[in-house]
């Protein structure tokens, strides 16, 4: 291939493969270390989605107001924003595989202290899980900015990044059913158990792909300081920051509040809200590895993304719209709109944080761009339970996540024009 002898597990810039060894082919290394992130992150996002997706259920079964999902979700966001800007230098110091595996780990914890049922430890396991589950992202980046070959990059990221929706789409079917089944304390054990099948799993792969971590790297809190500075100083990073504030904050809105709309004003059952939910989200898996090829061969990806915040802006805008006597086809199809816009622009964008970063800093500034997403998961939820306890209305709640993404994607759009017009 173009780029054989270039690439190598000890990153860019070192020796050649030797055709002596089957690792040494680029190939090889790249696609397997492709399918252990997308699998760990199809399983991290399963856990971070299970109990939003079954809140009607834990609501019906603990009494609680359901505004609580939105300080469930906001309290993972937190924790989130501060594994993701911190994370860069443990992924340095312990390696990218190592510290998902960590991750994974806590994120299984995190939902066990869940299934208690105890509202104190529902916020604990919701600020531990998350701070596992965070990682997640930063890791795998790290480790594929790594292998892949920059021209391949925003396809590499956005397959990667199928195990989002992917993990959204099981979670869809399978923690209801669960719950239909057995209860959901049994929904949560069963996907806590799976997060430890995955860190086993991981281990076999350790010795292969942790090659770059260095021991004696520092940790200190100061870094994250110096590692938000330097990406805010730059324009086009900063770009990327905004539109990831408002991106993840409207995705945040539908993993976190579609299923609890359906079933409360749509009304219907959890199976089928979920059922709906998981079809509307199948479409981001072909959609993401579409615009990764889209933006990798002809679109310049800050157009790209501007387009799709355009398109997820209208979607949430319908969304908002719905009303209990529309047909289940056409939620569903609005739902799908939302999923292709709003849940499929990930790879596109972490590959233009991973070409912006510095050498070695591409855990680093990811984190950093993330810890955005993350304010985002914590700001517009809280402003969407905000609005459901005053007024017992979701449409406001999804028309502020599309406002929001509306004013990021028409400033990528101008600075895009600006730059072409030069």
């Amino acid at each position: 291939m173009a780029f054989a002898g270039r690439f190598s597990l000890e990153g860019r810039g070192a020796r050649p493969y030797s055709n002596d060894d089957i690792w040494s082919q680029p190939i090889l290394p790249l696609y397997l270390a492709l399918g252990a992130m997308t699998v760990q992150q199809t399983f991290a996002t399963l856990g971070r989605a299970t109990v939003p997706l079954i809140a009607a259920a834990i609501l019906a079964d603990l009494d609680l107001d359901p505004a609580l999902v939105g300080v469930y979700v906001a309290i993972g966001a937190v924790a989130g924003f501060l594994t993701t800007l911190g994370c860069g230098p443990f992924i340095l110091r312990f390696g990218a595989v190592r510290l998902t595996q960590i991750g994974m780990t806590m994120l299984a914890a995190g939902l066990l202290a869940g299934a208690t049922g105890w509202l104190a430890l529902f916020a604990l396991g919701a600020f531990v899980g998350a701070l596992g589950q965070a990682v997640s992202t930063p890791a795998s980046s790290h480790l594929l900015g790594r292998l892949s070959p920059p021209a391949r990059a925003p396809l590499m990221f956005s397959i990667k990044q199928t195990g989002v929706p992917a993990g959204l789409m099981l979670a869809g079917v399978a923690a209801p059913a669960l719950v239909a089944a057995f209860d959901w304390r049994v929904a949560l054990g069963t996907v806590a158990a799976a997060s430890l099948a995955v860190t086993l799993a991981l281990q076999p792969l350790r010795d292969r792909f942790d090659t770059d971590r260095n021991p004696d790297q520092r940790l200190s809190p100061a870094d994250m300081a110096g590692t938000l500075t330097s990406v805010l100083r730059d324009p086009q990073l900063r770009r990327l920051c905004i539109a990831m504030f408002s991106f993840v904050g409207l995705q945040s809105l539908f993993t976190g509040f579609f299923v609890l709309y359906a079933v409360r004003a749509l009304g219907h059952d959890l199976g089928r809200a979920g059922a709906i939910f998981a079809i509307a989200v199948a479409v981001a898996v072909p959609a993401r590895i579409f615009w990764g090829w889209l933006a990798s061969r002809f679109i310049a990806a800050a157009w790209l993304l501007g387009w799709l915040g355009l398109g997820m802006a209208g979607a949430a805008a319908t969304l908002a719209s719905i009303g209990p006597d529309w047909p289940t086809a056409a939620t569903t199809l609005v739902a799908a709109a939302l999923s292709l816009t709003g849940l499929s622009w990930h790879g596109v964008l972490l590959a233009e944080v991973a070409r912006l970063s510095r050498p070695g800093r591409i855990g680093a500034t990811t984190g950093a761009v993330l810890a955005f997403g993350d304010a985002g998961a914590l700001v517009l939820p809280l402003l969407f339970s905000a609005a459901l306890a005053l007024t017992e209305r979701y449409d406001i709640g999804f028309g502020l996540g599309g406002a929001v993404a509306l004013a990021a994607s028409s400033l990528l759009l101008l600075r895009a024009r600006d730059r072409r017009a030069v």
